[in-house]
């Protein structure tokens, strides 16, 4: 991400925080995955998102007007023994040249530095309960200042949620942050395009995991969330993960993979065959879902709301399942009593960014939020019949979910992962020739 764009989100930040006001950001700790193995290091989004900074122990301040620098910065000293461990560290000096903060400190000298700085603000914008031991510090430090009120010392009166206001600017992504998730959705439907290709029966679950992990770490990116493989009945399972079975000859296989590049998700579903065509009551359920998921797309536009993609997929979907003799009544009452949520029990799109499942409000107070140019959402409606007895035999077991992501033009519908087919036929095309 070029460096003038982190600048541009910090300005606009500490407009509306105005002088007076002071932001506060810790960076992610460090997280243990067992004993002493620590998880790889990932920014906290928030973070990372107004200063393209990588380290851990780290602490942002923002103080619009503040005459010795608005953009400050906390971090790990230099450490040339630590580093032959753990990494080059940017240092105070690092963060000044690489990172274009106006000042930059020890992170071990922020209890002596901080409280000075916040004595001259009257508001705080923090977010609280985010990370419990910077939460304590930030309550020492106010308690320091009031300590000394009576010799003068300005305290803080009121407190601010900054995510309310940072995660309002992340929901409209700008030109560069499109391009950069354009690019992670390209190497997302690769890897896709090379699944479908290798897929046959007697493959197991984690044989397609690693895949996706080949394509996506051979093109400098991650894993965006724990990959979801679900061959046959565990394609009902909506975060199925164990992705530990053979995949069987006559099954569809549900394969819910994204990736990671430059802190941009990508998160795309497909349902394909195992044995490269799909039988005929796989099919006519496949086809409810991607004419849903069209019809979904296609209200995926400025000027509707949140909810109105969702609208259409469930009508879509409820009308196929009437079709195919699952629910029985008219359209209108099932619709009502949602009767489809026994098939299709979850919402057909989320937001997506920085993180897979992206912040920003769907509801400004009571009403849903109105799609607007530069938000990104999945559209990923899906039908999941499982295998029980109240169900004839030859539907049981067929879960189906297809996912892209979109993002909200002036222009309509612009779906970043529009390389990787989705038509049945085109599928078995694709699978045929491999």
């Amino acid at each position: 991400m070029n460096s003038k764009e982190f600048s541009r989100r910090r300005d606009q930040l500490m407009r509306m925080v105005g002088t007076g006001g002071i932001a506060i950001l810790p960076a992610a700790p460090v997280r243990t995955r067992s004993r002493d193995v620590a998880y790889r290091f990932r920014q906290d989004s928030d973070f990372y998102y107004l200063t393209g900074f990588a380290e851990p122990d780290a602490v942002i301040v923002l103080a619009p007007g503040r005459d010795n620098g608005e953009y400050l910065l906390f971090c790990r000293d230099r450490d040339p023994e630590k580093e032959l461990w753990d990494g080059k560290r940017a240092g105070p000096d690092g963060a000044i040249q690489d990172y274009a903060a106006d000042d930059a400190f020890p992170i071990d000298d922020i209890d002596d530095i901080l409280p000075g700085i916040m004595e001259s603000c009257s508001r705080v914008y923090y977010t609280m309960g985010l990370y419990a031991d910077f939460d304590a510090r930030i309550a020492d430090w106010l308690n320091s200042l009031r300590g000394r009120e009576a010799r003068g010392v300005h305290t803080p009166r009121e407190f601010v949620a900054l995510d309310h206001l940072l995660h309002d600017m992340r929901l409209y992504k700008s030109r560069d942050e499109i391009s950069a998730m354009r690019r992670s959705a390209r190497i997302a439907v690769q890897a896709h395009i090379e699944v479908m290709r290798l897929m046959r029966p007697g493959l197991y679950e984690y044989e397609i995991e690693a895949e996706f992990m080949r394509e996506f770490r051979r093109n400098a990116a991650w894993m965006s969330y724990s990959p979801i493989v679900g061959g046959g009945v565990n394609a009902c399972t909506l975060h199925y993960v164990e992705n530990n079975q053979e995949l069987k000859d006559g099954d569809l296989v549900l394969i819910d993979a994204g990736c990671e590049l430059d802190y941009y998700a990508s998160d795309i579903t497909r349902t394909i065959p195992v044995n490269g065509r799909f039988s005929p009551e796989q099919r006519a359920v496949y086809e409810i879902v991607l004419e849903a998921q069209l019809a979904a797309i296609e209200m995926t536009r400025k000027g509707n709301h949140w909810n109105e993609p969702h609208d259409a997929a469930v009508r879509v979907i409820t009308r196929g399942l009437k079709k195919i003799g699952l629910l029985d009544g008219t359209l209108a009452r099932l619709i009502k009593d949602e009767a489809y949520r026994e098939y299709f029990m979850h919402r057909t799109g989320h937001w997506i960014g920085m993180d897979v499942h992206d912040v920003g409000d769907y509801k400004v107070g009571d009403e849903w939020r109105m799609l607007e140019p530069g938000m990104i959402t999945t559209v990923e409606p899906g039908i999941y019949i499982p295998d029980s007895r109240k169900v004839p035999a030859r539907w049981r077991g067929i879960g189906i979910r297809i996912e892209d992501d979109v993002v909200v033009t002036s222009n309509g519908p612009d779906v970043l992962s529009k390389g990787l087919v989705k038509d049945p036929d085109e599928i078995e095309s694709l699978m045929q020739r491999a």
